[in-house]
């Protein structure tokens, strides 16, 4: 991996992606699960319930770019909202075999509901997002979201008024 000297990868206080994921959303779920048992749908979660779809998130210039893996859904399958800037991002995969007399010898892929929430940097609004899903790859384009602004300063004034 090439990186630039002053890329944004090189100063950590201008991540515009640190605390990306909502991590909230999740360990609230597990907490659910813990306390009862089930998902808060109702439904015993099991190995074939439990996924969660990879994703990447990058920069392509001023754009933030979140590519999100999901081979067997379509697009009526699929919901993405944006609210308080978070994005949404959640579906089910349907279709879980439950055949008779099928003997499974090795079952990696996961069925059920997923969610995935992201938080976005200030000020983006719907307008500004786009989203395609093409042979199982979800990409959404948030314009302008990996735009890095510089922290502003505030001065604190000490005791005269005098601002520091």
């Amino acid at each position: 991996m090439v990186r630039e000297e002053g890329s944004i990868v090189d100063r950590p206080h201008q991540q515009p992606f640190h605390g990306l994921f909502d991590a909230v959303a999740e360990l609230n779920r597990m907490r659910e699960f813990w306390r009862a048992g089930v998902e808060p749908s109702g439904e015993r979660r099991t190995h074939a319930t439990a996924w969660i779809p990879t994703m990447d998130i990058f920069a392509r210039d001023d754009d933030l770019v979140i590519r999100c893996e999901l081979a067997g859904i379509g697009r009526d399958e699929l919901s993405i909202s944006l609210e308080h800037g978070a994005l949404t991002i959640e579906g089910e995969r349907s279709g879980a075999p439950d055949e008779q007399g099928t003997t499974y010898y090795v079952r990696e892929r996961h069925y059920g509901a997923f969610r995935r929430t992201i938080n976005l940097p200030e000020a983006i609004q719907r307008s500004g997002v786009d989203a395609s899903l093409e042979d199982g790859l979800l990409e959404i384009t948030v314009v302008g979201g990996a735009a890095a602004s510089e922290p502003e300063r505030i001065d604190i004034r000490g005791g005269g008024g005098e601002p520091r």
